[in-house]
C-alpha cells in the first residue's frame, strides 16, 4: 500500500538515554524549586537551544518559552531557528512537526513523552490507508485530495503529502481548503470532523454534501451513493477539550452576560461555531481581544489555561475574559509538561545528554515534509 505501511511501525522513535530514577528525583519536587535551576540551565546552553511553547500550555512552563504561539506559528519558528536544540513545550505530534521541519543536525526534545494528543490519535496511518483503498475501489480517489490537521501523526502527513495534499493548521485552513479545490472535485478531511465542517461551511459548502467516514464500521459507515454526492468526506475524530462546548453555553452567555461576545474555536462543534460571534484559530481569538476597544468582553471556548492568561492579560486594560463553559476545559495531555520535566531535560543538555529526542523515520519524513512546505506556501 504506497510503501507507508511497511514504515508504519517506526515512524517516530523517542530515544531516552537518561536513567528514569533521575526524572523520578525532579517530579518529586515542588513546582517554584525548578525555577531557578530553569534559569540557570538556560543561561549555559545559551542560544544552542530554543524553547518552544504553545499556547495551552500552563504558566509555569510557558513563561520559560522563547517563542510562544498555535500549532501553524511555532512551525515556523521550528522551519526557521538555528538552535542546535529544540525543546517544545507541547504534543508529540507537534514535536515530529518539528523535527521534520528542522535541519539534519538538529534535535527535537519533547520534556514528557506521555504528552500526546487524543484527537490525533483517532487517525491511525493503518486505517487511513484502509478508507484510501476503499475510495479507490468506489472510483473515487481519482478527483480527491487528502488534507490532514495539525493535529495528526507523522505518517498521516506523509501519506498525505505522497497523495498529492497537504496539511493545515486552524489558523490556514480555509486556505488550504481552497488550495485542494483548486486541484480535485473532493477532500478527505483528517482527523477533526469539526474543524473540516466549520471551514467547509464558512466556504458555502452545505451540510448535505459532507459525510463523516467512521474507521470502526465497513466503507466508513457509508453507501455508495453518498460518497459520491460528498464534496467532502470528514475523519470521525473531535478534540475533546473543544467538543465540550455546547449551544447552550452560548445561550447562557446570551442570558447572562449582555453585550459580551463570544469567540470559539474551529474545533468546537458546528451547532456552537454558528452562534458565536466570531471563530478562529488560537492566535486570532489573542489578536481579536487585542483589537477590541477597552470595555468589550469575552467569552472564549478554548482551552482553559489559554482563557485564564488572556483574562489575566486583559484585565489591566479593562478588558473583560472569561471562559465559555464554567466547568472548565482542561487539555491534560498538555498539561503533563511540568517544570520537573522541562528542568530534567535542560540539566541533561548542559550534560551533553540528550533526553526524549523524537525523531521521524527519513521515508516518512520526506512526504511528510512536502505537505508541511505545501502548508506553509498558503497565505493565512
Amino acid at each position: 500500500m504506497n510503501g507507508l505501511l511497511e514504515i508504519a511501525p517506526a515512524l517516530a522513535v523517542a530515544e531516552n538515554v537518561a536513567d528514569s530514577c533521575s526524572l523520578n528525583n525532579y517530579l518529586a519536587q515542588p513546582d517554584h524549586t525548578m525555577d531557578a535551576r530553569i534559569a540557570a540551565a538556560r543561561e549555559k546552553l545559551g542560544t544552542d537551544v530554543v524553547l518552544l511553547g504553545h499556547h495551552y500550555q500552563r504558566d509555569e512552563v510557558i513563561r520559560f518559552a522563547d517563542f510562544t504561539g498555535d500549532s501553524y506559528k511555532l512551525s515556523k519558528v521550528a522551519a526557521e531557528t538555528n538552535a542546535k536544540y529544540m525543546l517544545f513545550c507541547g504534543v508529540h505530534f507537534m514535536a515530529e512537526t518539528a523535527d521534520v521541519l528542522g535541519r539534519a543536525w538538529q534535535q527535537v526534545i519533547l520534556p514528557d513523552l506521555n504528552a500526546g494528543c487524543s484527537m490525533a490519535d483517532m487517525a491511525e496511518i493503518g486505517q487511513v490507508e484502509d478508507c484510501w483503498d476503499a475510495l479507490e475501489r468506489a472510483g473515487l480517489s481519482d478527483d480527491l485530495i487528502p488534507l490532514t490537521y495539525m493535529n495528526s501523526a507523522a505518517a498521516i502527513k506523509a501519506f498525505c503529502g505522497e497523495r498529492g495534499g497537504l496539511v493545515c493548521t486552524s489558523s490556514n485552513a480555509r486556505g488550504a481548503f481552497e488550495w485542494a479545490f483548486a486541484r480535485a472535485e473532493k477532500i478527505l478531511f483528517l482527523p477533526d470532523q469539526h474543524l473540516g465542517r466549520n471551514t467547509a461551511s464558512a466556504m458555502g459548502i452545505p451540510l448535505s454534501e459532507m459525510v463523516v467516514w467512521d474507521p470502526y464500521q465497513i466503507n466508513g459507515g457509508l453507501s455508495p451513493d453518498r460518497l459520491k454526492a460528498a464534496k467532502v468526506i470528514l475523519w470521525k475524530g473531535h478534540c475533546s477539550v473543544h467538543q465540550r462546548f455546547l449551544p447552550e453555553h452560548v445561550d447562557r452567555v446570551r442570558r447572562e452576560e449582555l453585550g459580551m461576545q463570544v469567540i470559539v474555536h474551529p474545533e468546537c462543534r458546528w451547532e456552537v461555531c454558528q452562534k458565536a460571534d466570531d471563530v478562529g484559530s488560537t492566535e486570532h481569538i489573542i489578536q481579536a481581544i487585542e483589537r477590541a476597544p477597552e470595555g468589550s468582553s469575552f467569552a472564549v471556548g478554548t482551552e482553559i489555561h489559554l482563557v485564564n492568561r488572556l483574562a489575566k492579560r486583559f484585565a489591566p486594560l479593562g478588558k473583560r475574559v472569561i471562559t465559555l463553559d464554567d466547568s472548565g476545559c482542561l487539555c491534560t495531555t498538555m498539561y503533563r509538561i511540568s517544570p520537573q520535566h522541562l528542568a530534567w531535560a535542560l540539566e541533561n543538555l548542559v550534560e551533553g545528554r540528550v533526553v526524549n529526542r523524537i525523531k521521524v523515520d527519513e521515508d516518512v519524513k520526506q512526504w511528510a515534509r512536502v505537505a508541511l512546505d505545501r502548508m506553509l506556501e498558503i497565505k493565512i
